[in-house]
């Protein structure tokens, strides 16, 4: 399977189609007036629609167990053809496009069983997928390109040359997956006025991004955020809860981070926990969805 612990959770809809092409008009009709022998075609194969795709993944080796939390079956007929379109919703981590093009082979594969007493020359042809919607394929264009950041690492012992630095690191990777260049790349110690000197050489330099890890959690020296919350013009709290929301979920210690982010002018200011995983965790909690807040601050609109 593919790993998909690190994705978050988005509203994901996928419809399917299937169409299930009859020889006979005498077999739309007794659709139509339900005097099929083995009963109701369309509440049964409805039915078998709705236990089939809940059954997805234990015949599919790679999908993942997922909730399903709406299934649509709807029929259209035109002449000799009966079109199943199946649609799917889940609020998860990975696409159901596979879930709802079974949902509509198993609905198209009943509607055989049931009509084959009468009609000897059905079949089944176009089985695909008609669209599906939530991925990050769906957002890729809402995010602004040409970006730049500054990865500012706040630790005594790493600027003291004691330990190497590997949260900076891993948040710089993160960023040069997201297409964003790193103006610069440093080492701080956690001084007040050394940190607020560094966000405001950066703002006025027009560097888009300042990510600071390290000095975020309950120690006497851990002083980023209160170094940082001054300067700010406006704090943005819908990011704070999705980094420490993401972090809970994965181990129990992310309630204790005091991570920040706000804007200081038109420049982004996060502080990031200093661990690797704390500050890997918390760039995949809000990349690339936060690129977005750069159309917004020069003045799109949200879509």
């Amino acid at each position: 399977m593919v790993d998909i612990t690190n994705k978050n959770k988005t509203l994901r809809v996928a419809t399917a189609q299937a169409i299930v092409k009859v020889s006979k008009p005498e077999t739309i009709t007794a659709i139509q007036n339900d005097s099929v022998p083995k009963g109701n075609v369309f509440a049964m194969s409805k039915a078998a629609g709705l236990l089939g795709v809940k059954r997805t993944p234990d015949l599919l080796p790679d999908c993942h167990p997922l909730p399903i939390e709406f299934t649509g079956i709807e029929y259209e007929i035109e002449n000799l053809e009966i079109k199943i379109l199946f649609t799917v919703k889940t609020i998860y981590k990975t696409g159901v496009e596979v879930e709802a093009m079974h949902g509509a082979s198993v609905v198209a594969l009943n509607m055989y069983d049931m009509l084959k007493p009468i009609d000897k020359g059905i079949e089944i042809k176009q089985i695909k997928l008609l669209s599906k919607k939530g991925g990050k394929s769906d957002f890729k264009d809402r995010f602004k390109t040409n970006l730049s950041a500054a990865v500012v690492v706040c630790s005594d012992t790493i600027s003291a040359g004691h330990k190497d630095d590997k949260a900076g690191k891993a948040i710089i990777k993160k960023l040069e997956t997201c297409n964003v260049s790193i103006f610069e790349y440093i080492i701080i110690p956690d001084e007040k006025d050394v940190i607020q000197n560094k966000v405001k050489y950066y703002q006025e330099k027009g560097v888009d991004m300042v990510i600071f890890t390290g000095g975020t959690g309950l120690s006497p020296r851990d002083i980023t955020p209160e170094a940082l919350i001054p300067l700010l013009d406006r704090r943005i709290p819908g990011i704070e809860e999705a980094i420490r929301s993401y972090g809970q979920e994965r181990m129990p210690f992310s309630m204790l981070s005091r991570s920040i982010a706000g804007t200081l002018k038109n420049t982004l200011v996060l502080a990031l926990p200093g661990s690797t995983n704390g500050a890997r965790e918390s760039m995949d909690a809000i990349f690339p969805a936060i690129l977005h807040s750069f159309r917004v601050l020069k003045g799109a609109r949200h879509d």
